[in-house]
């Protein structure tokens, strides 16, 4: 995370390594917890109703806690000569919808991201009196650094590497579901293809040991 820029390749292989270690399930004194929910919901697949698309719950981070997701996902995900910035496609704010449902998963993904934000931003206070988003870049990816890493990460910055590891995570997702990101992935889905239809490449069926089915 220096000057050379994370490249988007190097961001995947970081997806297996993060998989190691286990989400966040406390949260530092001071963060609060999700409102109770006001209505119940069912199947995640049907559930909110793609026919109305609508968020049908509330999304509980403040807009402090934005700003500082803004500026952790545009250092994992900076703009590129082919890619936009994550905050520029609005990834803070598809945080913000994904803490805030009411499946349990994402109520351990709340804890674990409100959680980390009041980490960071008392940690970044502690070594240089500023909130994170105030530091310069160089500060910022020097704390980033420090927890990119859980393996290598000291003990009194584990929890930092918990929440660093569950944030890029969510924040790959984010990023990667959104249309402005498919070219840089050589996705070319919804496209017309003219022609007879050419099949799967038989590289790919190889790959895969279809050969003759």
């Amino acid at each position: 995370m220096h000057d050379s820029q994370i490249s988007r390749r190097s961001v995947f292989k970081l997806i297996a390594a993060a998989s190691t270690l286990g989400a966040v399930h406390t949260t530092p004194a001071g963060a609060q917890p999700p409102e109770p929910l006001t209505r119940s919901f069912g199947d995640p697949m049907v559930d909110p109703n793609w026919n109305h698309p609508v968020i049908p719950w509330e999304m509980p981070l403040v807009a402090a806690e934005l700003a500082t997701l803004s500026v952790l996902v545009d250092l994992i995900l900076p703009a590129d000569e082919g890619s936009p910035a994550a905050s520029t496609i609005g990834v803070h704010d598809f945080l913000n919808e994904w803490v805030g449902a009411p499946y349990p998963e994402n109520r351990e993904d709340y804890e674990t991201i409100r959680g980390g934000v009041a980490w960071i931003n008392t940690h970044a206070w502690q070594l240089h009196g500023k909130t994170f988003k105030d530091l310069s870049e160089a500060q910022q990816t020097a704390i980033l650094d420090s927890i990119c890493d859980p393996s290598q990460a000291p003990a009194e910055l584990a929890y930092g590497a918990r929440f660093f590891k569950k944030l890029r995570m969510l924040t790959l997702g984010g990023y990667y579901t959104h249309p402005a990101t498919w070219k840089s992935l050589g996705y070319v889905g919804n496209t017309p293809i003219a022609g007879p239809y050419p099949g799967v490449p038989n590289e790919i069926i190889k790959i895969l040991g279809l050969e003759g089915v």
